[in-house]
């Protein structure tokens, strides 16, 4: 037996007479015992032989830490019932649960298809949605057969890292992110100045400089280059080794790859160079290469974590700290502590100005909240005992107790951000392509780096590693692998702000190609909310603001949609309300009376009335002489609508309005708001059947409803936005939810769609334009090592900003 003979599965020293071998992959392996050769051979079977080069290269952990299919101490707290209803939320109902883990070195495609399938084979899981612009992975699963600690583990075992995400922390680790990118980038330019600045006299040809002067400098920049491969570049080896021993499985290498490969070529050259004193030093092109591809890097994660902003845009509203009641009842005191060591159950006091910082119930002390930010809402929400409140709200009247329900991924703004998370995990057609087409072209460009090295190796063979490193360098897939992804992410960020929740990640393309805009009327059209119209005096001697304050004084206290009117228009009017000698009655679904004075329906009244085609509803008021008024209302128009109806206009986009309502009603509102397709007295089948009819000629049809009702309509159109607020309203089947009030932010994603499709087709073309240019001149010998690297970083950049712009859309 051979001395020191380990386990190929768990890493153990095998001891003598224990040896047990067994073909893998054409590869004889050494097994400690039959159950390390069962387990290793099931990885194998199942196309995951890669963990082991994984757990080889994992160099922060310990082999036996990887190879135990024990969960480790430190993370087996994340299955404490507490922490794991912090982490996880429920979904549907079967028990089942989702969670959100944010992911650290995934670099490409590669990285995303290892993770997802690995996941994938683990009991209990039922899908696993990843996605590299957010860095984030959706989970979801059936906590009877897995556990969170065991996700968390097993995405370590295959050399990535991972932790719940919550977005109060996600914010420390993108500060976090951004510091170590900035430190990296900080080495790589002071090294490329120092070593730019010993490279000086070559490039000015001075002569005065002794040879052992020469080779001092040539030393010192070879010591100072050293720092700048190890650790400014060195995120960007592990990811291209990563990507080469995934290549197996993936058939794609990541971009990193072919910088990498340039790297390594080109320190080694150098090296050999200085050692043998004869040929380049490349050292100035390296450390500047590095320093560029950084700064490149270091703009697109500020861009890429402006653009992810849903949960974290979302997650800047939430308090750090919250004040926690001791001793509740029995005592008022308080501690400040920090949201995150909050539990369901824990008592916290929220003073006025301050924001809700979990999900709970309303104990003491009733109070006025500002819930816009979950609803569009913007005017105060009346909250008494018993009533729920909700994280990211604004308390604005009174300092409220509540009692703490959820926390973390539980609570509704978590919610909400999850179906933000989920817009890009679903790829647009042109991610996935730009994607593939990126994988191709590493493999072009790598057989034309050695290619055109072997043709100069023959006729120049001085200019054949510069010419392999410069080709590699030059035309780094960069700058296609982002053209499309960062516009896409940009895009999302642009229209969240705007109060459009995109749950799927087609929309924006979607918006694109509409024809047809199919529209429900009541909730989308109208708002369902009535305001008066007008005054109908029936008495003469009666002025219209005496019958109305005569009405207001009857509707006193009451919260009916019709009542909330006639106070708005009292008090837009400013009128004086009279003091009733009697006491209020109100007689259920009937009216108002007090006294001689009555308010309430034409039936009850004992009056007919021809009805108005359009309105909402009439109530009439009257005495013991007869009628004195009738009060007319009208539904309100959604705020936006006339934008979002001249946008469709503009884009020779056909409107219809589909509604359930009688078909005169629906006529007058198609009138009223300037449509000329309509239909009324639809069921929800009926309106099925409409956009399907629309399709079969060959049409694209883009919908938008109230969510609730309008399920089977959203679900039928080839794009859907449900106008609501909320979490909720994703069960409807909507690929985009508007939280706001008003139509017009849909008005403004119709304008972005079309110039998200303008900047990705001007970031593809860049990057075309770019390569075709960049390989042939550097496989002609035209372009340098460290021009090839302004280049590549510049194109970087170019696509970038490019999308950045759309943030500002």
């Amino acid at each position: 037996m051979k001395p020191n003979l380990v386990c190929y599965h768990c890493s153990s020293t095998i001891l003598p007479g224990e040896l047990i071998e067994a073909d893998l992959a054409g590869v004889s392996r050494a097994f400690c015992c039959p159950g390390c050769m069962a387990i290793a051979q099931t990885i194998h079977g199942e196309g995951l032989e890669v963990f082991y080069a994984r757990r080889a290269q994992a160099c922060e952990r310990p082999a036996a830490y990887l190879a135990s299919n024990e969960i480790p101490e430190k993370l087996q707290p994340y299955d404490d019932p507490s922490l794991r209803s912090r982490f996880t939320r429920p979904f549907g109902d079967a028990g089942e649960l989702e969670t959100t883990l944010r992911l650290e070195k995934i670099r490409c495609a590669a990285c995303v298809w290892l993770c997802e399938q690995h996941l994938r084979r683990i009991a209990g899981v039922k899908d696993v949605q990843i996605n590299y612009v957010t860095q984030k992975v959706i989970v979801r699963f059936s906590p009877d057969q897995t556990s969170l600690a065991r996700l968390i583990f097993e995405i370590e075992r295959v050399g990535y890292e991972a932790w719940p995400f919550e977005p109060s922390l996600s914010l420390e680790r993108a500060k976090k992110e951004r510091r170590q990118l900035l430190t990296r980038l900080g080495v790589a330019l002071l090294g490329m100045m120092q070593v730019m600045m010993y490279a000086w006299p070559s490039y000015v040809g001075a002569n005065d400089i002794t040879a052992e002067y020469d080779l001092l400098l040539a030393w010192t920049s070879w010591a100072l280059t050293v720092p700048v491969m190890v650790y400014s570049a060195g995120p960007i080896f592990q990811a291209a080794w990563r990507s080469v021993l995934s290549f197996k499985q993936t058939r794609m290498l990541g971009m990193d790859v072919p910088i990498a490969l340039a790297l390594a070529l080109a320190f080694i050259a150098g090296t050999i160079n200085l050692i043998t004193g004869s040929g380049q030093s490349y050292f100035d092109s390296i450390t500047m290469f590095v320093a560029f591809i950084l700064a490149a890097r270091y703009v697109e994660l500020l861009a890429r974590q402006d653009a992810q902003g849903g949960a974290e845009a979302l997650a800047k509203q939430l308090p750090a700290t919250c004040e926690r009641m001791l001793d509740y009842p029995l005592s008022q005191a308080v501690a400040l502590v920090p949201v995150v060591n909050c539990n369901p159950g824990d008592v916290l006091r929220v003073s006025p100005g301050e924001v809700i910082p979990a999900d709970g119930i309303l104990i003491e002390n009733a109070s006025a909240l500002d819930e816009s930010l979950l609803t569009g809402e913007s005017k105060p929400v009346e909250k008494k005992v018993g009533d729920r409140v909700y994280a990211g709200t604004h308390n604005i009247l009174n300092p409220l107790i509540m009692c703490i329900e959820a926390v973390g991924q539980s609570t509704r703004i978590a919610g909400i951000a999850s179906l933000l998370d989920q817009a890009l995990l679903a790829k647009p057609v042109m991610v996935s392509l730009a994607e593939k087409w990126a994988a191709y072209f590493v493999a072009f460009l790598l057989f034309s780096a050695f290619l055109s090295s072997a043709i100069w190796l023959y006729f120049d063979p001085s200019r054949a590693w510069t010419v392999l490193v410069s080709v590699l360098v030059a035309s780094c897939p960069c700058a296609l692998s982002l053209a499309v992804p960062t516009a896409m992410a940009a895009a999302q960020g642009a229209v969240t702000k705007l109060g459009l929740l995109i749950v799927r990640g087609h929309v924006m393309e979607g918006l694109v190609k509409a024809t047809d805009l199919v529209l429900d009327k009541t909730g989308t059209v109208t708002m369902g909310q009535p305001e008066l119209q007008e005054i109908v005096i029936l008495r003469p001697g009666f002025k219209a603001q005496d019958a109305l304050a005569i009405a207001v004084a009857l509707e006193a206290g009451q919260r009916h949609p019709l009542a909330l009117s006639l106070l708005r228009a009292a008090q837009d009017e400013q009128l004086s309300i009279p003091a009733l000698t009697e006491p209020v009655i109100n007689i259920l679904g009937k009216g108002l009376t007090s006294g001689a004075y009555r308010l309430g329906s034409a039936t009850w009244l004992g009056i007919e009335l021809g009805s108005q085609v359009g309105q909402y509803g009439q109530v009439h008021l009257a005495d013991d002489a007869g009628l004195i008024a009738s009060f007319i209302f009208l539904d309100t128009v959604r705020n936006g609508l006339e934008d979002l109806l001249a946008s469709a206009k503009r884009r020779n986009i056909a409107v219809h309005l589909v509604s359930g309502d009688d078909p005169a009603t629906v006529a007058w509102w198609a009138n009223h708001v300037g449509i000329t397709s309509f239909v009324g007295a639809c069921s929800p089948e009926d309106k099925y059947d409409y956009i399907e009819r629309l399709q079969n000629t060959g049409r694209f049809v883009w919908a938008i409803g109230d969510g609730v009702n309008d399920a089977p309509l959203l679900a039928r159109a080839d794009v859907s936005i449900a106008v609501g607020a909320g979490a909720p309203l994703a069960s409807a089947g909507a690929d985009a939810i508007l939280t706001s009030v008003s139509l017009k932010p849909l008005a403004k994603t119709l304008l972005l769609a079309d110039k998200t499709a303008v900047i990705i087709k001007e970031n593809l073309l860049w990057a075309l334009v770019y390569n075709l240019l960049a390989i042939p001149a550097a496989m002609m010998g035209w372009v340098n090592p460290w021009v090839a690297g302004i280049g590549m970083s510049l194109s970087s950049l170019a696509v970038t900003l490019n999308a950045w712009r759309l943030r500002k859309a």
